[in-house]
């Protein structure tokens, strides 16, 4: 399946790779990022399409060319690891960063300099020995409202654009793997977990489960993505565990009322992880498995194709027009 867009994988230990044509040939990012690089997070600008973000093992690393070439973002994020880079929408110069451990920054300049938010979060977990940060999104309705989640330390939220953070504890479980707002008439933030799918209408004061335990045939949830332009629908990655065998991609088209389990041209080698959406082009949906295969539609969902290129273990996946 290629195409005229870019594809860009960040690996854990392998670096970043690029594919310029849709996934039809593929090289390693060599310019700025190390091959050994361990790259967990990649966001794309919500105004310049072409300007891409890297979370990395050792800072923040920013490509004006669709991830082709990359340059480190000289801050206090040097030598941390980052996870989750996170954009305003509204005012892009403003940027929130997690990490591990699990901490929260702040940029008003870019990402040419960053701040460490006070935010209290834990230091150790059995579960995962450091808690890390796995999810950060800013409220496309309202950027005031900022939202983290750490695993394994539950919701972290923030109504005043990250000056100050409380914890959500209605989340009853604290092993906290993605989120995403869903803007349909009002915003709903999502939160996924291990088994289940929290959905608050409130900003956080009350939350309630989807109860997708009763419709994932493989119940195990990691990414969370909602449709660009179509709230009603979202993408769950799904699996058998975290170190599992197999997985599967849920789609819901009325807002996670309904869910059914898409067809792909294989059986994953392991959990389905994260998803790329790009607004340019709504219908196309990219996603990876936790080891390395990555699956593509070009329409919503409703059927996919399996790029030939296989990598080691993926954290990260984006896509941007040529």
């Amino acid at each position: 399946m290629s195409g005229n867009y870019t594809i860009c994988v960040g690996t854990v230990g392998s670096g970043a790779f690029i594919s310029p044509d849709g996934g039809a040939t593929w090289r390693r990012v060599g310019r700025g990022l190390w091959g050994e690089s361990r790259v967990f997070g990649l966001t794309v600008h919500p105004r310049e399409p072409r300007t891409v973000f890297a979370g990395t093992d050792d800072g923040v690393y920013r490509s004006a060319d669709g991830g082709a070439n990359f340059e480190r973002l000289d801050s206090a994020l040097n030598g941390v690891q980052v996870w989750k880079i996170a954009i305003d929408p509204h005012n892009p110069q403003t940027m929130f960063a997690g990490t591990r451990p699990a901490a929260l920054y702040r940029s008003t300049d870019g990402g040419l300099s960053w701040q460490r938010l006070a935010v209290e979060m834990v230091e150790e977990c059995p579960a995962v020995r450091i808690p890390r940060v796995t999810a950060l999104t800013v409220d496309p309705t309202d950027s005031h409202v900022v939202w983290a989640g750490v695993e394994v330390d539950g919701v972290r939220r923030s109504l005043d654009g990250g000056d100050s953070w409380s914890r959500v504890p209605e989340v009853t479980d604290p092993d906290i793997h993605d989120m995403a707002v869903v803007v349909n008439g009002k915003a709903t933030v999502l939160t996924s977990t291990p088994r289940e799918i929290f959905a608050s209408e409130d900003t956080g004061k009350s939350w309630h489960g989807l109860g997708v335990g009763q419709h994932f045939h493989l119940p195990y949830c990691r990414g969370v993505a909602v449709k660009p332009g179509d709230h009603n629908t979202l993408f769950v990655a799904t699996g058998d565990s975290a170190v599992g065998s197999t997985g599967a991609i849920q789609r819901s088209q009325d807002g996670g009322h309904r869910w059914q389990s898409l067809k792909l041209p294989v059986e994953p080698n392991s959990p389905i992880w994260a998803f790329a959406t790009h607004p340019a082009d709504p219908d196309r949906i990219l996603a990876c498995s936790h080891y390395g295969e990555v699956f593509a539609s070009a329409n919503g969902g409703d059927t996919w194709a399996k790029l030939g290129r296989e990598f080691t273990e993926i954290r990260a996946l984006a896509w941007t027009p040529n």
